[in-house]
């Protein structure tokens, strides 16, 4: 979900610079930074915002420059007499000046002001129109940009869920997780523990246990995650937080299954699975 756009425009009274950029974030964080005078386009800019993108921290900036062209000058009367009333002092105790001059006064900073036309109401809303317009260009281009990014993702997340789903086939075909195996060796540890006992009991100890031991369930939820996972990878619009969700029911299985392994192979495989999950899960958060 990173990128960056810039978008410049101007007419005859301002020229502006609309910076957009995005970084990852779980849900839509939207930050506005805009030009004195302009706060009134935070409300329409974080709507652009947010009909376009459904995650990421997203910053708005706009800076805007008035043109230097003014129509007017006027005389500032108070700074005018603060001079001229000063100028009989300054004159008397600095013998050596020259006398004072009309444009010598009014070349003193202060005297003479610009004097700025405020745009008409009619002005100001083609200005407002130009520059929303402009955002949404630079929303395209950083859309256009995420867009680019996701298509370099695809195949790395399609890797992953292969690998994921390549350990979870192969934890299938160990034997400790086979019916008959596991319930040998339960039945193995239950005699080592507590020696010799009526066959139904022992039947019945080792039901419990192997009904705790089996990891065929977690093994299948693994299998129909994965296969979640590939079809939201090739749906179109956003798909982030779903696969966020999914990397949470990943990590549960994998924990489940090396809470549960007495197997040293299993163990492996599992945290194999908790790495590969892990991965995938750093790479969803690029995801829109």
């Amino acid at each position: 979900m990173t990128g960056f756009a810039r978008v410049q425009g101007h007419d005859d009274r301002f020229s502006w610079t609309w910076e957009v950029k995005s970084v990852n974030g779980k849900g839509r964080d939207v930050r506005c930074r805009l030009a004195g005078g302009f706060d009134f386009l935070e409300i329409p800019a974080r709507d652009k915002v947010s009909r376009r993108f459904q995650r990421g921290s997203i910053t708005l900036n706009l800076q805007v420059v008035r043109s230097r062209v003014q129509a007017a000058w006027r005389i500032n009367r108070e700074a005018l007499d603060q001079v001229i009333r000063i100028l009989p002092e300054i004159e008397e105790k600095v013998a050596t000046i020259a006398p004072s001059s009309a444009d010598g006064i009014l070349g003193l900073r202060g005297v003479m002001e610009p004097l700025e036309e405020e745009p008409s109401d009619e002005v100001r809303a083609a200005v407002e129109t130009r520059i929303l317009e402009d955002l949404d260009e630079a929303i395209d281009n950083l859309a256009a940009m995420r867009a680019e990014e996701g298509e370099r993702l695809a195949p790395v997340l399609s890797g992953l869920a292969d690998e994921i789903e390549s350990l979870q086939a192969k934890a299938r075909t160990l034997a400790a997780v086979q019916p008959g195996a596991l319930r040998a060796r339960l039945v193995e540890q239950v005699r080592g523990l507590v020696g010799d006992m009526p066959e139904d009991r022992l039947a019945q100890e080792v039901a419990l246990l192997a009904a705790k031991a089996d990891l065929r369930e977690e093994l299948d939820r693994l299998t129909a995650h994965v296969a979640a996972a590939r079809d939201l990878l090739v749906q179109p619009g956003a798909v982030g937080r779903k696969l966020d969700f999914l990397c949470q029911e990943f990590n549960r299985e994998a924990n489940t299954l090396c809470s549960k392994s007495s197997d040293v192979e299993l163990t492996r495989i599992g945290l194999d699975l908790k790495v590969a999950i892990e991965q995938f899960r750093e790479q969803v958060q690029n995801i829109e």
